[in-house]
């Protein structure tokens, strides 16, 4: 869950000062911020249970690519506004589907989280949602881009919703829901948005995977680190 916000906020933050509108750089900030703060919550958590000595900052800026367990979709390139939103939504509707989930973890700690962090993250759904249909039932430009963002991420979206070894563990032990059990409220929620987006979804079943095991990163990740661990692994423990 920590890498998964880590790499999307680091991503989203690359509009700060770039976006189509001041409107829309102010929002995607603050989804990026919204993002690294729970980055914060679940690393320092993750470090815990570890016991290595390993805090938050740790875990983001000193590990290599194949240490990472996030989502394939979430190191996607931004490529135009409408494929970060596009990108954005997607997201957003697995991760308030899988936080609400985590409510009722009998771990409090993860419930704890998930209770802060859920109610940013419906306010991001609310707001992807809505530019996603506006953008996609808008120009026929903006239609296009939009149709063509959806086809390029939808690949992406299976991994989600395919369990590994982790996953049944946390099932069993009740400490997080079953992520194949919510792929049918899923596609029902992003079904209704693209009806009214006038988008087509792609007709495949086809899934990458491999990112939430760290068996398989696209090449940007390998880019985007570089870039985000850049001044730590120049000047370790640096302080301002």
């Amino acid at each position: 869950m920590g890498d998964n916000t880590l790499v999307l906020g680091h991503r989203v933050s690359e509009w700060c000062g770039v976006a189509p509108v001041l409107e829309e750089d102010i929002a995607l900030a603050n989804t990026a911020l919204d993002l690294i703060g729970q980055t914060t919550l679940w690393l320092n958590l993750a470090g815990e249970v570890e016991d290595q000595g390993r805090d938050a900052d740790a875990l983001a800026f000193r590990r290599d690519v194949w240490d990472f367990r996030n989502l394939l979709l979430v190191e996607q390139p931004n490529g135009d506004f409408g494929q970060t939103i596009m990108r954005q939504f997607l997201f957003d509707a697995w991760h308030e589907l899988f936080l609400t989930g985590l409510l009722s973890s009998r771990d409090e700690r993860i419930a704890a989280i998930a209770e802060k962090s859920v109610k940013e993250v419906r306010y991001h759904l609310d707001r992807t949602r809505d530019t996603v249909i506006g953008l996609g039932d808008g120009t026929e430009e903006s239609h296009r881009r939009m149709q063509a963002a959806l086809d390029r991420l939808w690949p992406y979206v299976g991994e989600m919703f395919a369990p590994d070894a982790v996953d049944a563990e946390m099932v069993v032990q009740g400490i997080a829901p079953d992520s194949a059990e919510l792929r049918a409220d899923y596609d029902t929620r992003v079904n209704a948005v693209f009806a009214d987006a006038t988008l087509t979804r792609p007709d495949s079943s086809f899934a990458h995977s491999g990112g939430k095991t760290g068996v398989r990163h696209s090449e940007h990740l390998g880019h985007l680190l570089t870039q985000m661990q850049w001044l730590q692994r120049a000047y370790p423990d640096a302080t301002w």
